[in-house]
């Protein structure tokens, strides 16, 4: 779904331009997403992150503040403590249209502004940080050669990413007394730590401060050669699915009622790269996984094909009929593994008329334990008996093989 293109008062008064990634399936819960110093809601990691968790079932608001990107106000009038005011009028906007935020994501200073919001949102079950400097006032050493001119003269131009930004002296003095250990301390909210080994702009011992600042739960997790603003779609993406995976502990992401007809409600498949193949796919709001195509027919290879989980399928559900089968007898079966082939590749297939040829899916069945050869015997023609085997059975040929 379409990021939606929304506006809401920031701490001023004036309006903030915000996206709103919802997903396309259910709305499990919300995360608000503060980006890193001078950036803006469309960086790319704000974009990839936000784009991954809504996949996930996660919504997420991400927005420009005050003064930067098509935001209203003067940046040269903002402060970190302007940054926090402006999370909290975020989070008061999502409240107001019963999607209270759940989940604060931070980018570098966005990662300190979080930490210092998350004690005043009561709701807030759990924060993220990337990249985030334990000190904010770090943020200063990006412009240290003008800071003798903001002091005396109340405001200086600077470049900082080969673009001018105007900084007042009242930015300067404000993220220079910053704190935040007792906010970090004072924090009821779980916290995850993503950050970098080798970030040359904020230093992994800032990681270490936070963490060591915060009392359980809490988690670390290093993004091994990530840049700072982890420009890589593939970092993004791990970051990504690294929050979503650890958020489900904490918060309440309580799944809605299963559509009639379908018991195990809508599994419902959603592209994620319109340059590739890449496949967010969510059964309810426990399991998530991705399908793709192998790099040699246009895909990324980040997740089991179409025929994949085809055989994915088949193979699961014949383990699973077994192993009741045996369980309701009593027998002795320690262990099946299932080994599925396939001829086909889908991107492959999917160019041709396969008019009525039958599909073969080859099933090596290994069985352990003290079994008997009759025993053995009949649990392979259980196998066969497998429903999604008679599904397939319907239109293709499934050949099995009992393996010793």
């Amino acid at each position: 779904m379409a990021p939606q293109r929304i506006t809401f008062p920031g701490h001023d008064g004036g309006l903030l331009a915000a996206r709103l990634d919802m997903p396309e399936g259910p709305h499990l819960a919300t995360a608000l997403f503060a980006h890193c110093f001078t950036c803006g809601k469309d960086i790319p990691a704000a974009r990839r992150i936000a784009a991954r968790l809504a996949g996930m079932g996660i919504a997420v608001l991400r927005f420009d503040f005050t003064g930067l990107g098509h935001s209203q106000g003067e940046f040269a009038n903002t402060s970190f403590t302007s940054n926090v005011d402006d999370l909290i009028a975020a989070s008061r906007f999502l409240e107001g249209r019963g999607m209270a935020p759940a989940l604060l994501i931070g980018h570098s200073l966005g990662g300190a502004a979080v930490l210092k919001t998350a004690p005043q949102l009561p709701q807030v079950k759990a924060v993220a940080t990337i990249g985030a400097p334990f000190d904010p006032g770090h943020v200063t050493h990006n412009f240290a050669d003008a800071l003798p001119r903001i002091r005396a003269e109340g405001a200086a131009e600077v470049s900082l990413g080969g673009r001018p930004f105007r900084i007042g002296k009242a930015f300067v003095e404000d993220v220079s007394e910053v704190a935040l250990a007792p906010a970090i301390a004072g924090m009821k909210a779980a916290l995850l730590v993503l950050h970098a080994p080798t970030d040359a702009i904020v230093g992994i011992d800032n990681a270490s401060q936070i963490f060591l600042a915060a009392k359980h739960p809490k988690s670390f997790v290093t993004l091994d050669g990530a840049d700072h603003l982890v420009t890589r779609a593939r970092d993004a993406e791990y970051a990504a699915g690294v929050i979503a995976t650890w958020a489900g502990r904490y918060l309440p992401l309580a799944p809605p009622a299963p559509p009639p007809g379908a018991p195990e409600g809508v599994l419902r498949v959603s592209e994620a790269d319109a340059e590739g193949f890449l496949q967010d796919i969510n059964s309810g709001p426990h399991h998530h996984v991705l399908a793709d195509e192998p790099h040699a027919y246009g895909g990324t290879n980040k997740g089991m094909s179409p025929y994949g989980f085809l055989s994915a399928g088949l193979g699961a559900c014949t383990s699973m009929t077994i192993r009741m089968y045996a369980r309701r007898k009593g027998w002795p079966l320690a262990h099946v593994s299932v080994d599925v082939c396939h001829d086909k590749v889908h991107a492959q297939d999917a160019e041709t008329r396969s008019g009525d040829k039958i599909d073969t899916w080859r099933r090596r069945i290994r069985l352990t334990g003290d079994l008997s050869a009759e025993q053995r015997q009949r649990l392979l023609e259980i196998a066969d008996k497998c429903p999604v085997h008679r599904t397939l059975e319907r239109s293709s040929e499934v050949v099995t093989e009992l393996v010793d």
